[in-house]
């Protein structure tokens, strides 16, 4: 009786590592990286840069040197290839108050167009700098994020340049099979 109590146990042990291990099956090597959603390579991954642990986000980044976070995020079947480049992006700001637009520009990426926004903002009454990328592609819809207190020393300009060279490398790979 005991010897089957233990194979039952042992039994549900494994099954429950099978599903943790499918669950997190995330991975990131540094440039590439892939879940069960999404593949996608980026451009030149700065050594400033040291990856975060974020539930919101595929991939992020700490530059520590710039005080500037980076975040990629991706989402992938919820029919926003009929939503413009804009309307994505203004609603990555909904909850930051205290907006003001410094730059916009269209640009080419993974051959699709995106849109580059740079937007100071307040975010519970904090000011900060955003550097934000959308894509539409393949019926998925990226977000890149360069976030920073502002100003304009050499290490923020470096950090937010490194982040446009991460982005405009950036290049989907062929999507897991579900």
């Amino acid at each position: 009786m005991q010897s089957i109590r233990r194979r039952l146990a042992l039994g549900f042990l494994g099954g429950l590592c099978v599903l943790l291990a499918g669950c997190s099956s995330a991975q990131f090597n540094g440039t590439e990286y892939r879940d069960k959603e999404v593949a996608f390579r980026l451009g030149p991954v700065s050594p400033a840069l040291r990856v975060l642990q974020a539930d919101d986000a595929k991939v992020a980044f700490q530059n520590d040197q710039a005080g500037a976070t980076v975040a990629v995020s991706a989402r992938c079947g919820l029919d926003s290839d009929d939503v413009p480049l804009q309307a994505l992006a203004q609603h990555l700001f909904l909850q930051l108050t205290e907006r003001e637009l410094i730059d916009e520009k269209k640009l080419t990426l993974d051959g699709r167009d995106a849109l580059e926004l740079e937007i100071l903002a307040s975010l519970d009454g904090v000011p900060r700098h955003f550097v934000v990328v959308v894509l539409k592609k393949n019926g998925c819809v990226y977000d890149f994020l360069h976030v920073d207190a502002g100003g304009n020393s050499s290490n923020l300009q470096d950090s937010r340049a490194d982040f446009r060279a991460m982005v405009y490398g950036f290049r989907t790979l062929e999507r897991p099979q579900k």
